[in-house]
């Protein structure tokens, strides 16, 4: 009995092939990526903000560096965490991250209420710098 023969039919390809075998390809260009909006980086912000309004309205603090830390080395004298140091020899102000997120008053850990806490920090550490009370800073004096 001579062999019945099937009718020959195309390999299949997988599901990620079209017809052609271009189905599927990614796009040269990638779609943007969602912007960054972790905790550090709305803390930069902030900062960045705070700065640059206190820049703007007080030349003493054009050339004074404003860096960010994580947390300070030691306490200072009183058994608190310090939230910010300030070298006046090197104009340089360091704000903590932590502390100044973290060491909030239970109930205001929020969003609104981290942003007060992080520009108030800014503020006061540049009045503590110049040497004035942080509510003269504003525009008006």
């Amino acid at each position: 009995m001579p062999r019945r023969r099937l009718p020959r039919t195309a390999p299949r390809r997988g599901a990620r092939h079209g017809r052609h075998g271009r189905l599927g390809r990614s796009e040269v260009v990638r779609p943007p990526l969602p912007p960054l909006d972790g905790r550090i980086d709305r803390f930069d912000l902030a900062v960045g903000t705070a700065v640059e309004f206190l820049r703007g309205t007080w030349p003493e603090l054009e050339d004074v560096r404003f860096e960010i830390g994580a947390m300070p080395i030691s306490e200072d004298g009183t058994g608190e965490v310090p939230r910010w140091t300030i070298d006046q020899g090197a104009r340089r102000i360091v704000l903590y991250r932590i502390p100044i997120e973290r060491l909030l008053p239970p109930g205001h850990d929020d969003a609104a209420h981290r942003r007060i806490s992080i520009e108030s920090a800014v503020f006061r550490a540049a009045a503590e710098f110049v040497g004035r009370d942080p509510w003269e800073l504003g525009p008006e004096n």
